[in-house]
């Protein structure tokens, strides 16, 4: 059971809201320098030029390159005139491209241009690199060139409006390798010094990206960091949203995707203790899961083998003192994350069992605890962690590490078992079990990641029998900071079976409480899992959001409010959306003069609501009829 009221730690509990993880984090130290890399001649005897002999970007180049960018920008997007302009800017690019790849501001031109380069141009300039790539590719500047080179290839590859005109061009300038060649060549030299290339800092990058591009796999946490080294200009491009992106790769490139990442096996000792060529082994366990299973099951069975080979430690398996190092734990997260359930049972009843409570509280091994609990699929696993994590879950808040409880909570989300008594041990931990009045305010408490004395707060002995909840108190309080992770507990209980608990507490909160939450940044996607949970019910979705008549305007003029806004308004029915739209109405102008109203009042068409009632109610009882012939099409 959770440390209820009379346990040794205070009752007045202000639950951090979770550890540092990185460089800030305590303890976080980098690790003791490895090995020296020194670079290696290149293999097929052509010469690389040294750091200081390669060439400089003359003021005036550059500033040809900068007007040319700017008027590619501001030309049509299509037509003859702007494929004749692209085809001879990169002309000239291939003419200085290592000058160009090797300058800060040429590099971040060179970014941008690529992004408007057909296949063939393309391929000229990166050929015009390749007697240079391991100069390039371990550059500061020149590595964000090779990996923009790699990632335009989801546009390129396959696009057969240019092989005709390629062939053309091949005849006249003799023969330029096809862009699926010069992808292969990368990876082979690559593969000849692997070492070298995982290992270098910037040499990494190159190694990563290429490793989702073989895979027809873009990651979006490798995207956002490629964006990261752009201009500010480069940044505001429209970024995906999903986490991965799929795009057709020729089998030769799933070969070759292989054969690379057979080069993990051959030094995985390096790849488990070195922190920058861990990164290169973790993107590689992302793309073979979904396009390799088998290779990246057997990827994992080498990590764990390595680990579990090594020393015992005083308290049991070797892989313990691995989950509380700050590198390879990362790549244990990974592994975690991909393995299949029964790899999941087998590492708990050898390595983790009677360990999670101990995990739980080191500043470290907690990540991959939470990772382990995210990847739990099976009640078959998910009941013996539960019996294990449980009865620590008020001592885990209290260490800060938040995370492995709602880690907990989504594993009995996801699995559907466990759910009333993990809720149970969450009201003890948060002092609002008993007495029964204090459960209807719950969600402030979960919300804030507070216990009940220090969210309200009181001052009471240790030992002293509760008080009951004052309901004048509560609603004359001003709802609590929301904490994104408080908001992350919530939606998973909202998601429950049965989450007739959360919801009146929701409906137990003043229209200026609920206001708060759905303008917070985190609250609002409270209110979105109430509108999307499949175990709320039309009539409990009603019943919560009521109260939020009478603010419609306010939220409607807010960042994060306009959003739950436009969602209430999407799932609402004819009766619903004419109450919005006549209070919305009685402060028309209000709206439209506000950036963030003034998108609402379209979105409910608010002005022909005025002008044109029967027009507009004719309207949107047409839009609900679609509405509900797609449900009834969804739900068959």
């Amino acid at each position: 059971m959770g440390l209820g009221p009379g346990s040794p730690h205070k009752q007045g509990r202000r639950f951090p809201a979770g550890g540092k993880r990185g460089r800030g984090a305590k303890g976080a130290r980098r690790p003791p320098p490895g090995r020296q890399r020194h670079p290696c001649p290149p293999q097929d005897g052509r010469s690389e030029l040294a750091p200081d002999e390669h060439p400089h970007l003359s003021p005036e180049a550059l500033g040809y390159f900068r007007r040319a960018l700017s008027a590619l920008k501001e030309a049509p997007e299509t037509g003859e005139e702007r494929e004749l302009m692209v085809h001879n800017v990169l002309k000239e690019v291939e003419a200085q491209a290592l000058a160009l790849a090797t300058n800060r501001s040429g590099s971040e031109m060179l970014q941008e241009l690529l992004g408007f380069s057909p296949r063939k141009p393309l391929c000229r300039v990166w050929a015009a690199l390749h007697p240079n790539l391991r100069f390039v590719a371990c550059h500061r500047c020149g590595v964000h060139v090779l990996q923009s080179a790699l990632l335009q290839l989801p546009r390129l590859l396959g696009s057969p409006a240019e092989e005709e005109e390629e062939e053309e061009e091949d005849g006249k300038d003799g023969h330029v390798e096809t862009l699926e060649e010069l992808v292969l060549g990368l990876a082979a030299e690559v593969c000849d010094d692997f070492l070298f290339y995982c290992g270098d800092t910037h040499g990494s990058f190159v190694v990563r990206t290429l490793l989702q591009v073989l895979g027809g796999t873009l990651l979006e946490s490798e995207r956002a960091r490629h964006r990261g080294s752009q201009s500010p200009e480069a940044q505001k491009a429209p970024s995906r949203e999903c986490k991965a992106t799929d795009f057709e790769v020729p089998e030769t490139f799933l070969n070759c995707l292989q054969n690379l990442s057979s080069c993990f096996l051959k030094d995985i000792a390096v790849f488990i203790t070195d922190k920058i060529s861990s990164f290169c082994l973790q993107v590689a366990l992302q793309i073979l899961h979904s396009k390799l299973p088998q290779f990246c099951a057997h990827l994992c069975n080498a990590v764990i083998g390595y680990l579990s080979s090594r020393n015992s430690s005083a308290d049991g398996s070797p892989l313990l003192l691995f989950l509380r190092d700050q590198t390879s734990s990362r790549l244990l997260e990974q592994v975690l994350l991909v393995s299949e359930p029964p790899r999941l049972q087998s590492l708990f009843e050898d390595h983790l069992q009677g360990q999670l409570q101990a995990l739980a509280a080191h500043s470290i091994a907690n990540f991959p605890l939470q990772r382990f609990l995210d990847a739990i699929t099976t009640p078959e696993l998910l009941s013996p962690v539960f019996e294990e994590l449980s009865p620590a879950l008020e001592a885990v808040l209290a260490q800060g590490h938040p995370g492995v409880v709602i880690a907990l909570v989504g594993a009995c989300r996801r699995v559907g078992t466990h759910q009333a008594q993990v809720l149970q041990l969450l009201l003890e931990a948060f002092h609002c079990a008993e007495p029964s009045s204090r459960q209807v305010a719950c969600v402030p408490l979960f919300a804030a990641l507070m216990a009940y004395e220090v969210y309200y707060g009181l001052e009471e002995e240790e030992g002293a029998v509760p008080m009951e909840h004052q309901v004048e108190m509560a609603t004359a309080r001003e709802l609590g900071e929301v904490t994104v992770l408080g908001s992350l507990l919530l939606q998973h209980l909202l998601h429950f079976s049965s989450p007739c608990l959360i919801l009146g507490s929701l409906g137990a909160l003043t229209g200026p409480q609920l206001l708060t939450l759905a303008r917070s940044p985190a609250g609002s996607h409270v209110l979105d899992a109430v509108l999307s949970s499949p175990s709320v019910t039309r009539k409990q979705r009603r019943r919560v959001l009521q109260t939020l008549k009478g603010h419609y305007v306010t939220l409607a003029c807010s960042r994060h409010g306009s959003r739950v806004l436009d969602a209430i308004w999407s799932g609402a029915a004819l009766g619903a959306r004419k109450e919005i739209a006549a209070e919305l109405g009685e402060r028309n102008q209000e709206l439209i003069r506000d950036p963030f109203g003034h998108h609402v009042a379209r979105n409910v068409a608010l002005t022909t609501f005025l002008k044109r009632r029967e027009a507009w109610e004719r309207e949107q009882g047409a839009v609900a009829k679609r509405r509900r012939a797609l449900n009834s099409i969804l739900e068959d």
